[in-house]
């Protein structure tokens, strides 16, 4: 069964036919080669475009890896253009082939709609960009989102939601009904992606240090953190020889490969970003977990780092915010409206409750505030100038901000 994506489909109907070239990137097996080319592929066959105008090349296949070079390659997709028509060329894991820019631009140049896919750190390189002369698009994918999760799955939502919150939203995972080949299967592919895609391709010497500082950030989603901070930590740990620029770059190149985002924090009331205490959110809960081997479940952070890769997901643009000495989990932003967003996984409790309000106090400027728990109960109205939503209703029903 293929789940349907139907956020990602209607951004890649979205941009079909205009005159640039779709760069979908993503971690590995996201389902980036699934929504090309059977949700979007499927897509073009029903709006009635002929199948031998729809070009498919997997580039990780073994059976052609002779195409991987960019001249071969290029020839055999014009062999398959025999007339005058539109031609759509659909070509996965692009990052085999060596100066694939130039591919690119040719097929554009004569008049085919292209797609590229990429799992590689270099697909989000500025200078890809410059060498497709500004003419491509990124299409981010994540993971399956809990709504596209749930829709396979069914059933008790809290406890689908729990299931999500452990194993997190790879396809193959999501799929696979036993717990034991889950986890076996996200222990393969962070292990997959470490190596293949960081410590091979950036030549790391000590793998330990390395492993160490993905460690940290798998230990502590959610926390301010930085690379003098992490530095000091590995020193006491008997790392004694890093330092904060070699910790930097590995934050850079964890990021680069999909398997983190960094948040900046952004000061309200200075209206500046913060050059220290970041923070990185995983790109999937069920990676992190298995690197961990499941010991640091930390049902709060775990929703903050879903809340965050959901609002990531609907387009926000996600900062931290710092209100005097109190600290806003989130600001998201669009181009309509701005949401201050705390999440707590419970505020029943009228201490923990005040806590998480207090980060609200003395914020005039108009903005909506949310807070955002796994309290299932009858007191969501809009009081005291915030809204309280229930998690699972924010992560099933787009329109819950709405006051």
């Amino acid at each position: 069964m293929v789940i349907p994506r139907d956020d990602y489909l209607n951004k890649l109907i979205k941009y079909k036919d205009k005159d640039l070239i779709k760069v979908i990137t993503g971690v590995r097996r996201c389902g980036k080669s699934v929504l090309l080319f059977d949700i979007f592929g499927d897509w073009l066959l029903s709006s009635g475009i002929p199948a031998k105008n729809i070009i498919k090349i997997n580039l990780e296949d073994k059976e052609n890896s002779e195409l991987r070079d960019a001249d071969r390659l290029y020839e055999h997709i014009c062999q398959k253009m025999n007339d005058g028509s539109k031609y759509y060329v659909m070509i996965d894991e692009i990052q085999y082939v060596s100066g694939f820019e130039d591919l690119v631009n040719s097929l554009k140049n004569k008049g085919c709609d292209v797609y590229i896919t990429g799992s590689n750190s270099d697909m989000l390189s500025g200078e890809i960009n410059t060498a497709l002369r500004g003419r491509s698009i990124e299409i981010r994918v994540n993971t399956l989102s809990f709504a596209e999760y749930y829709s396979y799955i069914g059933g008790d939502k809290r406890d689908a939601f729990r299931s999500y919150m452990l194993y997190g939203g790879f396809p193959y995972a999501a799929t696979e009904p036993d717990s034991e080949l889950k986890v076996q299967y996200l222990n393969m592919l962070q292990g997959t992606i470490a190596s293949r895609d960081i410590i091979e391709r950036y030549s790391i010497r000590n793998e330990n240090a390395f492993t160490a500082v993905y460690d940290f950030l798998c230990s502590n989603i959610g926390s301010t953190v930085s690379a003098k901070k992490i530095t000091d930590t590995l020193k006491s740990n008997g790392y004694k020889t890093i330092t904060p620029d070699t910790v930097g770059n590995y934050l850079n190149w964890l990021c680069e490969s999909f398997l983190f985002y960094k948040a900046y924090r952004y000061d309200i009331k200075g209206r500046e970003y913060l050059k220290t205490q970041n923070k990185y959110y995983c790109s999937d809960l069920g990676l992190r977990n298995a690197k961990l081997n499941y010991r640091q479940i930390e049902p709060t952070h775990a929703l903050e780092n879903l809340v965050y890769l959901e609002l990531i997901n609907r387009g926000y643009r996600v900062d931290i915010g710092k209100n005097r000495e109190k600290e806003i989990d989130f600001i998201a932003s669009d181009d309509r409206d701005t949401y201050y967003i705390q999440v707590a996984y419970s505020i029943i409790d009228p201490q923990k409750k005040e806590q998480e309000l207090s980060s609200f106090n003395n914020l005039n400027d108009g903005f909506r505030k949310i807070i955002i728990t796994m309290d299932d109960d009858p007191f969501t109205s809009v009081g005291n100038g915030y809204k309280k939503i229930y998690a699972i209703d924010f992560f099933l029903e787009k329109d819950c901000f709405v006051f």
